[in-house]
């Protein structure tokens, strides 16, 4: 099993961290823009000279390196940190006080994304991030993370919590990422609530870059069980209001289900509904459940093993796809899938997240899978497996 790409880090002391700091990471002594830059001293590194380490936003020090900075200067110092060989040049690291190092941004992923804020108006059965209070200006903090990110990523994700309860911040926000990276694709998942605010939405659509499209959940065609999955009664209603919405000012939809013992059973007639009430929505992902939050707590109610729905799954992938409705499955592996659902399964987890496991080893149709959440490596399918060759299947391009 590969190793997990780490985001976070903690420094075992701090000198002259009054604030969380963000900062562009760098290996360099040399480099010209100080007060952008986290400089990074590792065990490996040649000593750094007298005034070397001033004018950084501040400087990153792995464990047994500390030996190689002056003895004097000014900058803020995080040190007695276990590892950072893996932080590459031109990443976007936050750092607090308290020691804690969050990396942001990767220029070499393309799965990043702006952590909007942790506040949410839903509280969904299957969260993956419960939502909680935010302890920073996040709005500040997001433009702070688009000024320093070097060059135009080709996409860029905002994600919460509930991304539009900053209200006329996300605006901001959009309009920051439009102006700088106008060519960058942006998608943002939003529960689609306050898209039932037309003075909102028509803010949100002007300030949106060319390229952005609004992830939304609806995970049935009945009120009840919709608002009973997301804990907010009226949010069926808001929600479908925001979609119309967002089709009236000329913002591009799709639409996310996540797969489970609560969505399942209405799976198909929602297929159903969706092509007869929402037909300018652009796409549909049926998404795989992800083992974190509160699916640790709601677990006997929400898992069911993949290949214990693949019926429905099935059922549900040709209604919308002889439909003309472009459709995906996310986060689910090619060996839990009905074949005929093959073609429509995607690479969707996130780099930082995705795992395989021994099983997958040697799989010949591994690099078109999505492999699981790290999350998944004690919960997942009994029907995980290798394939030796490729399927003799006319539909499966790999």
């Amino acid at each position: 099993m590969e190793q997990i790409i780490e985001l976070r880090r903690k420094a075992s002391n701090t000198r002259r961290v009054e604030h969380r700091i963000l900062g562009r990471i760098t290996f360099s002594a040399d480099d010209q823009q100080r007060e952008d830059c986290l400089l990074v001293v590792r065990r490996e590194d040649v000593l750094v000279g007298p005034g070397g380490a001033d004018g950084f936003a501040a400087v990153l020090v792995e464990d047994g390196a500390e030996r190689l900075l002056p003895d004097q200067f000014l900058s803020p110092v995080l040190s007695g940190i276990a590892d950072l060989s893996g932080l590459t040049k031109g990443s976007i690291v936050a750092v607090s006080p308290n020691g804690a190092l969050v990396t942001l941004f990767r220029p070499e992923s393309s799965h990043n994304a702006i952590f909007a804020t942790a506040q949410c108006n839903s509280n969904c059965l299957m969260c993956s991030q419960p939502p909680g209070d935010d302890d920073s200006d996040m709005v500040a903090e997001h433009l702070r993370l688009i000024a320093l990110i070097d060059k135009p990523p080709v996409a860029l994700g905002i994600t919460g919590g509930e991304p539009t309860l900053l209200g006329e911040g996300i605006v901001t926000v959009l309009s920051a990422i439009k102006e700088r990276f106008p060519e960058t694709a942006v998608h943002m998942l939003t529960n689609g609530r306050a898209y039932a605010d037309d003075r909102f939405v028509a803010e949100l659509a002007a300030a949106a870059p060319q390229g952005f499209v609004s992830g939304v959940p609806l995970y049935a065609d009945v009120p009840d069980l919709h608002d009973w999955i997301v804990q907010a009664k009226g949010a069926f209603a808001e929600t479908m209001a925001g979609l119309y919405n967002a089709a009236r000012y000329g913002l591009r939809t799709e639409i996310r289900v996540v797969l489970h013992k609560q969505t399942l059973p209405r799976l198909v007639p929602l297929m159903g509904f969706i092509y007869r009430n929402l037909p300018f929505v652009g796409h549909v992902a049926l998404m795989g459940l992800e083992n974190m939050g509160y699916v640790k707590k709601n677990r006997e109610a929400l898992w069911i093993d993949p290949l214990d729905f693949a019926e429905e799954l099935e059922e549900a992938v040709k209604a919308m796809h002889y439909r003309g409705m472009r459709l995906s499955v996310y986060n689910l592996p090619l060996c839990v899938l009905p074949r005929a659902v093959w073609p429509f399964a995607r690479q969707s987890i996130s780099d930082y997240k995705n795992i395989y496991l021994e099983e997958c080893g040697g799989c010949a149709v591994r690099r078109r899978c999505s492999g699981l959440f790290a999350s998944s490596k004690n919960l997942h399918s009994r029907g995980i497996q290798r394939f030796v060759e490729v399927p003799n299947s006319l539909d499966l391009c790999l």
